[in-house]
C-alpha cells in the first residue's frame, strides 16, 4: 500500500477484527459514554456519511466507528493521503476500513455499492486554529457531491460534539513559532495540516473525559438531480454542509442541556445503575 492512488480497495474489516478492536475501545467508551441521536437514520450498506472532523479527529473517530459498527454498519473511510506515507499507523486504519481518499478509490466503492464515510474538511479540518471550534472548513471542495450524484448515492449528514471541549488550542499552526514544524511536517507527510500544540487536564496534553454526541440526520435523496456541473453539485455541497451545521447546534443544546455531561455523573449517575 506504498501508492495512494490504487483504485483497487483493501479487503473490508472482518468482524473478528472489529470486535478486537470494539474491546480495545471499551474503557474509553465507558469514561465518555456516547450519546447518539438519529440512529434510524443510519444504512446498511450504499450510502455516503459525511460529517465534521473534529479537533486532531482522534478523540471521536474511533468511538463513532465503535456506534457505527454495534449498529451493524461498517463504512470503509476516505483518509488523508498523508496517514498512508506511515507504515504501521497506515497498516493500523486499513484494519478497521480505511481507505486512501482518492476519486478513484471512492468511485470505486461506490460501484461496489458499500457504504463509505468522509469528512470533507480532511487534515486542515483537524489542524484546527484558535477560534475554529465545531467549525466545519471545506473551502471549495465538492468531489463528495460530485461522486454522490454520479452514481446516485444518497448522502448522511452526521454531526460529532464534545471532543473539541476536551482540549484547547494554546498554539496554531499559523503561529511563526510553528513554521519549522510545519515545514518538516509537510517535508515528511506532503500536507501542511499539523497538529497545533493544545492543552487538556491542568497543562498537560492529556484530553479531559468530556462526553461525546453523535447525531446522523435523515438521508439527502440525490437520485433526482442528474447533473454533475459545478452548479448542481454545489447545491448538493451547500445541502450536507447545512444539515450537518444545524446537526451541531441540536448536539450542542443537548450537551448543554445534559444532567449527566460530566464524567462523575456518567460513571456514577442513574444512567450506569
Amino acid at each position: 500500500m506504498t501508492d495512494v492512488e490504487i483504485a483497487d480497495p483493501p479487503e473490508p474489516p472482518t468482524a473478528h477484527t472489529l470486535a478486537r478492536v470494539s474491546r480495545l475501545l471499551r474503557p474509553a467508551r465507558r469514561l465518555i459514554n456516547p450519546k447518539v441521536y438519529g440512529a434510524q437514520n443510519l444504512p446498511e450498506r450504499g450510502a455516503l456519511l459525511v460529517g465534521n472532523h473534529t479537533l486532531l479527529g482522534l478523540l471521536d473517530s474511533p468511538l463513532l466507528l465503535a456506534e457505527l459498527w454495534d449498529r451493524g454498519v461498517r463504512p470503509r473511510i476516505l483518509g488523508n493521503h498523508a496517514h498512508f506515507k506511515l507504515p504501521r499507523w497506515r497498516d493500523l486504519l486499513s484494519a478497521v476500513g480505511v481507505v486512501p481518499g482518492t476519486p478513484a478509490m471512492a468511485e470505486e466503492l461506490m460501484r461496489r455499492g458499500e457504504t463509505i464515510l468522509v469528512f470533507p474538511g480532511g487534515g486542515r479540518e483537524v489542524a484546527k486554529r484558535k477560534g475554529e471550534k465545531y467549525r466545519l472548513i471545506w473551502e471549495n471542495r465538492m468531489g463528495f457531491a460530485r461522486l454522490a450524484v454520479k452514481y446516485g448515492y444518497p448522502i448522511v449528514p452526521f454531526a460529532s460534539v464534545g471532543a473539541e471541549d476536551s482540549l484547547d488550542v494554546v498554539v496554531d499552526t499559523d503561529h511563526p513559532w510553528m513554521a519549522p514544524a510545519v515545514r518538516y511536517f509537510e517535508k515528511v507527510s506532503g500536507s501542511p495540516d499539523l497538529f497545533p500544540i493544545v492543552r487538556g487536564i491542568g497543562p498537560t496534553p492529556i484530553p479531559r473525559p468530556e462526553r461525546q454526541y453523535y447525531w446522523f440526520g435523515e438521508a439527502i435523496d440525490v437520485s433526482a438531480i442528474g447533473s454533475t456541473d459545478d452548479r448542481a453539485v454545489a447545491q448538493v455541497r451547500d445541502l450536507t454542509k447545512t444539515a450537518i451545521e444545524r446537526g451541531i447546534e441540536f448536539l450542542l443544546y443537548e450537551q448543554r442541556a445534559d444532567p449527566n455531561r460530566s464524567v462523575r455523573r456518567r460513571l456514577f449517575g442513574p444512567e450506569r445503575r
